[in-house]
């Protein structure tokens, strides 16, 4: 089978200038440049040195662009009759003529096979003619088919009784114009601002008549412009690269191959809803981060959050392995909220923030997941866009959330826009509610689903496939972790968000620093605490603040305690081998025996020495008033009343000050060191300014 190929193979720049193919310079030294550019010359296969005359380089046919390969193809004239025909060749291009076309090869096949039938019954010329006399057509024309035929199988007679004026190539006449006229016109429409042919040829016009060129009508320049310059190519000069990577068909890729958790996808979506978010005084737009199983599509998990963000990811892919299982492969947008260390910290394939050998691995990096990228601006790469999609219709513009759609985009506005905010538990049921229904929705068509809903997808992949299961270590992981609380020096509890958390062992950290790990959204359920470098503790529950009159709860409280005082007794018991009463009897028996007492060899001597005379008895009034004094001493000891303001105390000290200067001293000594101590202090000192500045207003 040969290929089928140009009259002329081998061509020199001079000769491919000439020769004005498409997508491809007119001129030589800009032919000269394209070689220079896709370094033509390196490929021996295309490239060789010319022999003959003047030297040079020629190039093979195969290596110019695909536009004007089909040029060169177009022009080469159909081979001649020979002997033997490639089979191929000529039935792709029957194949490539016209349904009315082929319509006329089949009934002129037909003709002929009917007169093969009544040849065994009469002779050749009369099957002919009644042939002929039937399908209305001339005897000679017949004849002619037939001759078409000869020598050829008879599976091959179709495309060789086809007409051939269609195989013979259209002599194009070319309209006259200049190509100086027909490159600035090109060169004017091909821009990224996108102008109407009609206005650059009106340019054109303007200028051909100035350098006195030749121009063809607009329609004509227009056919040449397609002619020469592909679709491909005038999309990315008039919109860009993202334009022309749009004309490329996306892959699609097969999920039949595999089995539900085993490959997840994740991403935020910010929804088109004014929400009124607890503790904000203006309504928000809430961003949800969502993971979903690629195999059913199913929405595996879900959180709601103000802003895109790690710690937001980290809790929803904590519920997705509670939940469901650990997966094996997850791709994640390339944004710094998945990308950040506490998610993906030790991926090989991280390319965001500072990498270090030893950074600490990530959640998924310790679970042992692979982790793919998705590719950035590229939503077909994330399947999770498709059901954001369609939340964008189901959930957004639920009747519930009337008069809070904010649009998709400024443009799109509604009448109503700002009009409502929707309350946050509102907004929260029903989110919840329309991401069930997306998983329960029946008919879906993808090539697992076959009608069925994603639920039920994912149930019977998951129930016959093998999933990980995470430990209840593995599952604190993904908590939130709160550094430097002081557990309480008598009990042990830990204080959190207003919230008191305390277990039966905690009295052997108390007064200690600890770490508390939680959820944020759940705070009840309650926290695991870790000692300061990281070791694991163990839970402690929530104590919720009861009612100030409940008797219920106070009676749960006196049996809680009741029975963690038991629990204290008994222990001390388990402790407490011996009583006090065995003690003692074992002290007695190791007690020391009373030995005999020596007696003193040295005596002191005793000298004659004057009678001191004994002390006189106590006398009743002396103590009574002893008791006095120190009574009256306590009492000026006594710091003034606490009810007494800053003002007040200020104004006795100003009316001491005042009594002290104009009745020269007339206060108590008590009196005096008290002022003295007071006007020491800051307070002295602040009221004094006060004073100073109002004078005895101040006082009100």
């Amino acid at each position: 089978m040969t290929t089928l190929s140009p009259a002329r193979i081998w061509w020199t720049a001079n000769e491919l200038a000439e020769a004005r193919f498409p997508d491809m310079p007119s001129t030589r030294q800009n032919i000269e440049r394209w070689i220079s550019r896709v370094n033509l010359r390196a490929n021996p296969s295309l490239a060789r040195r010319r022999s003959g005359r003047g030297g040079g380089w020629e190039y093979h046919w195969s290596a110019l662009p695909l536009a004007a390969r089909k040029a060169l193809l177009a022009e080469a004239q159909m081979p001649a009759p020979a002997p033997v025909i490639d089979r191929g060749a000529l039935w792709a291009w029957f194949e490539g003529l016209p349904e009315a076309v082929q319509d006329r090869a089949r009934a002129r096949l037909r003709c002929v096979q009917s007169v093969e039938a009544l040849e065994p019954h009469l002779s050749r010329d009369l099957a002919v003619r009644e042939v002929a006399q039937t399908e209305g057509v001339g005897a000679r024309t017949l004849w002619n088919w037939m001759g078409l035929i000869e020598g050829v199988r008879r599976d091959d007679r179709l495309p060789h009784l086809a007409p051939r004026h269609r195989a013979v190539q259209r002599k194009v006449v070319r309209a006259d114009f200049d190509e100086e006229a027909f490159d600035w016109l090109k060169s004017d429409y091909l821009r990224l601002a996108g102008p109407s042919f009609s206005s650059c040829y009106r340019r054109a016009a303007r200028v051909a008549r100035e350098k006195v060129w030749t121009l063809a009508p607009e329609r004509t320049m227009r056919r040449y412009l397609d002619a020469r310059v592909s679709q491909p190519v005038q999309v990315l000069a008039r919109k860009g690269l993202e334009a022309l990577k749009r004309m490329y068909p996306p892959q699609v890729r097969d999920k039949t191959a595999l089995h539900a958790l085993e490959v997840v996808n994740g991403d935020f979506h910010r929804f088109d809803v004014f929400v009124s978010w607890p503790g904000f005084s203006q309504p928000v737009r809430p961003q949800m981060v969502a993971f979903q199983d690629v195999y059913s599509g199913r929405i595996l998990s879900w959180r709601l959050d103000l802003t895109a963000n790690s710690n937001a990811v980290l809790l929803c892919a904590g519920d997705m392995i509670s939940d469901w299982g650990i997966p094996e492969h997850v791709v994640l947008d390339n944004g710094r909220e998945f990308a950040a260390k506490l998610l993906t910290g030790g991926a090989k394939t991280r390319f965001r923030f500072k990498v270090r050998e030893d950074d600490i691995p990530g959640l998924f990096v310790g679970l042992g997941c692979e982790i793919h990228w998705a590719t950035p601006y590229a939503g077909q790469s994330k399947p999770i866009e498709r059901a954001f999609r369609d939340m964008c219709d189901a959930i957004a513009k639920d009747p519930r959330f009337d008069g809070a759609w904010t649009g998709n985009k400024p443009e799109a506005k509604p009448e109503d826009y700002g009009s409502r905010a929707v309350p946050f538990e509102e907004f929260l049921r029903v989110v919840a509610e329309g991401i069930e229904e997306h998983n329960l929705r029946q008919g879906r068509r993808s090539e697992v689903a076959w009608g069925r809903s994603f639920a039920e997808v994912f149930n019977e992949s998951y129930e016959r496939s093998p999933i990980r299961k995470a430990t209840e270590a593995q599952q604190r992981l993904w908590l939130l972790g709160a550094e430097g609380l002081k557990a309480d020096a008598r009990t042990g509890r830990v204080k959190l968000m207003g919230n008191e958390y305390w277990a039966d062992w905690m009295h052997e950290i108390a007064g200690e620093r600890v770490i508390v790990r939680f959820d944020p959204a759940d705070l009840h359920t309650g926290v695991h605490v870790y000692a300061s470098d990281n070791r694991y503790l163990g839970a402690a529950e929530c104590r919720q603040k009861a009612g100030f009159l409940s008797v219920e709860e106070a009676r749960l409280h006196a049996k809680a305690r009741g029975d963690w005082l038991k629990a204290e007794r008994a222990a001390l018991k388990a402790h407490k081998t011996l009583s006090a009463r065995e003690l003692g009897v074992d002290l007695d028996a190791v007690a020391p025996k009373a030995t005999h007492t020596p007696e003193a060899k040295v005596v002191r001597p005793m000298f004659k020495a004057a009678t001191r005379p004994a002390a006189p008895p106590p006398q009743q009034g002396f103590e009574a008033a002893q008791a006095t004094v120190v009574a009256d001493l306590a009492a000026r000891r006594n710091p003034p009343p606490a009810s007494e303001t800053p003002r007040e105390r200020f104004r006795r000290a100003l009316e001491l000050e005042q009594r002290q200067a104009t009745e020269g001293g007339a206060i108590t000594d008590e009196q005096l060191r008290w002022l003295k101590v007071y006007q020491s202090t800051p307070e002295y000192r602040a009221e004094r300014t006060l004073w100073t500045d109002f004078g005895d207003a101040y006082f009100g």
